[in-house]
Formats: structure tokens, C-alpha cells, sequence
């Protein structure tokens, strides 16, 4: 049960309260680029969460068995062919998490061009760009904060902590997307001022977003301490 406490908590914050896009900001570019149509915002969420979710998994494994210091699978190797000691790629990190997006970006691509091709041209340039989205990037290296930063072996996450944030940070930017494409599409009927028609207009409501989503700080706390009464 206390496990399942740390997953709603790692879920709800990284949709609401900890959203990438509205709270860090990353993530930006799809977030203001294919938000014009609620349709075309939610097929664009889906697929960063898809690609979000099997990044998360991969850099995961790759970081515990590979890349973080000492890692088994590094070590093991290192040692059979004559080193000394544990092994450390760590440095290889960023190398092999944007080598790791990039080819699930692509794999997303072609599922699309095969099966749903008017929903592969609606997204146009956006769909291969996903591969600089920062925000996968993001997750991967919140993922690493909390398998190379844990202070005892015990506190580092496994498969199921980065499977859940990646899966709800993706959800999270979703709700995101979603919302402002619903927002642009009224605002398409309103007298916007010339100056800030398109990327201004666009801008200020991500403001007032992020705003809003700043009340969801501290629902964490409370909903710690709400399952540690149910544990109990």
C-alpha cells in the first residue's frame, strides 16, 4: 500500500502539480505550435505520451544497468575485459537519451504514416520535432535525478516510479495542450487586438495558465498525509 501511495503521488504530481509544461516550461514548442484544433492538440499529446513512456522505460534501464556509476551490466563487462573496479558512463547520458527518443519518435511516425495518415499530415513538421521536445528530455533526466541521486539504494526508483511519470507527465501535458487549443479556438471568435494576435495572445493565456495551475501547489502534502492515514 505504501507503494501504491508513492505512484498516486508521483502521478498526480507530475500531471497537475508538477506539470512540464505550465510549471518548468519545457516543452514549449508543441505546446504553442500544434495547439490550434482540439483534435490535432490531443493526437500530438498522445503521441508525446507514447514516446514519453517507452524513453522513460528505455533511459531508465539503460541508466541502472549501463550508465549510472557502478552499474552491474557496465561493471561486469568493464571487468571482463580486464579493468579494475566499477564502471561510470554517466558522461554518456544525454547521448543516449536523445539516441533513445529519436528512435521512438520514429517508430511513432511510421505506426502513424501507416494506420492514421490524415492525422500524420495534420501534424506536418511537428511530428519529427517531437525529437528536440524538451520535455521527454525532461523526464529522462528526472528519471537519472532519482536513480543517481538517491542517497541509499532503497530510495532509488525502479521500473514502476519511471514507468508512472512518464506515462502522467505525458497525461499532464496533454491536459495541457488540450486546454489551450480549446482556449485558441474561442479566441479565433473574439476581437483580439491586432498586436496581439497569434504567438502574443497565445502567450499571455499560457500565463494565466500556469497561474492557475499554480493552486494545485501543496496538494501533494495533503494527499501524503491522507494516504499515510489509510496505510495506517
Amino acid at each position: 500500500m505504501e507503494y501504491l501511495g508513492e505512484l498516486i503521488l508521483i502521478a498526480v504530481g507530475a500531471a497537475l502539480i508538477n506539470n512540464f509544461v505550465l510549471i518548468y516550461f519545457v516543452g514549449i514548442c508543441p505546446f504553442i505550435g500544434v495547439s490550434q484544433r482540439v483534435d490535432m492538440a490531443f493526437g500530438m499529446g498522445c503521441a508525446v505520451t507514447f514516446v514519453m513512456s517507452i524513453a522513460g522505460m528505455l533511459s531508465w534501464a539503460m541508466t541502472y544497468y549501463i550508465l549510472r556509476p557502478a552499474a552491474p551490466l557496465a561493471t561486469w563487462v568493464y571487468n571482463a575485459f580486464g579493468g579494475s573496479g566499477p564502471s561510470d558512463l554517466s558522461i554518456l547520458n544525454y547521448l543516449v537519451y536523445i539516441f533513445v527518443i529519436a528512435s521512438s519518435v520514429q517508430l511513432v511516425e511510421m505506426y502513424l504514416r501507416k494506420f492514421l495518415p490524415s492525422l500524420y499530415k495534420s501534424f506536418g513538421v511537428f511530428l519529427p520535432l517531437i525529437t528536440t521536445n524538451c520535455a521527454i528530455l525532461f523526464a529522462c533526466l528526472m528519471i537519472l535525478k532519482y536513480i543517481v541521486g538517491a542517497e541509499t539504494p532503497a530510495e532509488m526508483w525502479g521500473p514502476g516510479e519511471a514507468l508512472t511519470l512518464s506515462v502522467f507527465a505525458g497525461i499532464g501535458f496533454t491536459i495541457a495542450i488540450v486546454i489551450m487549443a480549446g482556449i485558441r479556438e474561442e479566441l479565433d471568435l473574439c476581437d483580439v487586438p491586432r498586436p496581439l494576435r497569434g504567438a502574443g495572445i497565445t502567450l499571455l493565456v499560457s500565463g494565466i495558465l500556469a497561474m492557475a495551475f499554480m493552486g494545485f501547489a501543496g496538494v501533494d502534502k495533503n494527499l501524503e498525509a491522507w494516504l499515510q492515514t489509510i496505510v495506517k
